[in-house]
């Protein structure tokens, strides 16, 4: 039987950062991915300010600097076919540096939050490796069995799990946690178009007849989510590949002459969207964050900066008493505490966009109150300097900023193995 401190579950954002913080601070720590490497289509790309902030705090700045990006400085929502998306932040408002959202493919930054953790002498990185149950004495969860690719399994102790594995977390089958769940009228479909020079960059949004798109530039191709009224995903299929590709053209008019790159449903992708949260992030020896805590809708784009922060707030709270070889349940349900808030928030602002614009777009209807008033309402914030920085602030840092542990915090060092830039890959497909 393998030991260590801490055994966090996912190598997703929140559970590359929670590695690095933790190794940092001198916590022993090991990450399990169940995958060979971080390359998934449906991994977004948005890399916030709170996240570019903390990069800088580590000394990372200057190597996530030099891969690949597009920086995206305003948040809009489309309002409905033919009428212009409605700004809801503006991120310029803010002070610089970080006044935009940086567009990075996701496996970029995981490579380089990896790279970057591996020098720690106490940090230890598992590829191809899946939790598949908890450990538990005496009502305390001690660690996990395991399997890897190559069939074989084992056990792992620790002082404390932290399942950071998405909101297909193996918690979430512990019914003490209680998940809350939210109606969501939509789901997405997932599919890639060529890109070319002249096109749009960053994040594009558009909306058409019972749909609406957000396309992510990835260099030579977008990646594209149509998102469509939940549950109607069989019937759209049987109404033919053709008739949504005509949709679609109508609604982003300027890639319709690349939408017969499509050629059969296999190459559309479904993801279920969902929008839940826990009621209990803990139980003795577990603390669950990002998604495994709270699944986020893609509105806004915020669930990854969400996840981040959790993760920072745990190190903070947790780097002690990981140390000291003993977390106590008030430990981890201060880390609950701390970041509960900002999700309530955050999914009320979802849940009212869903209400307000998403469904109402996705059935053909005008957005509740009108695209007109929400445009009205656009504008009065526009033009007030104090209340601009407000919805910029919201998405940029959340309802609540969190500071790593001072341990750490690093100066820059000379960038003598910064990592080299995944070239653009060919992600494993599925979610």
């Amino acid at each position: 039987m393998e030991k260590t401190t801490c055994c966090v579950v996912g190598g997703g954002p929140a559970g590359m950062v929670l590695g690095l913080l933790l190794a940092r601070a001198g916590v022993a720590v090991t990450v399990l991915e169940k995958h060979a490497d971080f390359l998934r289509d449906f991994r977004g790309d948005t890399v916030h300010p709170s996240t570019l902030a903390l990069l800088d705090e580590l000394g990372l700045a200057e190597r996530f600097a030099r891969l690949p990006q597009r920086r995206v400085r305003t948040v809009q929502l489309p309002v409905g076919a033919g009428r212009a998306p409605v700004t809801v932040a503006d991120l310029s408002v803010l002070r610089g540096p970080y006044d935009y959202v940086a567009m990075v493919p996701q496996w970029d930054l995981l490579d380089l939050l990896a790279a970057e953790a591996r020098r720690e002498p106490c940090f230890d990185l598992r590829m191809n490796t899946e939790a598949t149950s908890f450990l538990t004495e005496s009502g305390r969860i001690t660690g996990v069995r395991y399997r890897t690719a190559d069939g074989r399994t084992g056990d792992l102790r620790a002082v404390l799990t932290v399942a950071c594995d998405g909101r297909g977390s193996l918690a979430r089958s512990r019914p003490e946690l209680r998940l809350r769940r939210f109606a969501c009228p939509m789901d997405a479909w997932w599919f890639r178009l060529p890109r070319r020079e002249g096109d749009p960059s960053g994040l594009v949004g558009a909306a058409g007849d019972g749909l609406l798109t957000a396309m992510i530039d990835r260099g030579d191709y977008w990646q594209c989510a149509a998102l469509i009224a939940k549950g109607t995903d069989p019937e759209r299929r049987a109404a033919g590949l053709d008739r949504f590709l005509a949709g679609y053209a109508a609604a982003v008019p300027w890639i319709a002459d690349r939408t017969h790159t499509l050629r059969s449903w296999d190459d559309v992708k479904l993801l279920d969207v969902r929008l839940d949260r826990l009621r209990r992030w803990h139980r003795p020896g577990l603390l669950c964050i990002g998604d495994a805590a709270h699944a986020m809708s893609p509105v806004f784009g915020i669930g990854i900066n969400l996840a981040v922060q959790d993760a920072v707030a745990t190190a903070r709270h947790l780097a002690g008493p990981l140390r000291r070889g003993r977390v106590r349940l008030r430990d981890v349900r201060a880390v609950q505490r701390r970041r509960r808030p900002t999700t309530v928030v955050t999914q009320a602002l979802q849940r009212t966009a869903h209400a307000r614009v998403v469904a109402p777009v996705l059935s053909g209807r005008p957005p509740l109150g009108g695209a007109r008033r929400a445009r009205r309402v656009a504008g009065l914030v526009a033009g007030s300097p104090w209340l601009r920085r407000l919805p910029a602030y919201f998405v940029a840092y959340g309802a609540r900023r969190e500071r790593p542990p001072a341990a750490a915090v690093r100066p820059p060092e000379p960038d003598t193995e910064s990592p080299t830039p995944t070239p653009t890959p060919t992600p494993a497909p599925g979610p």
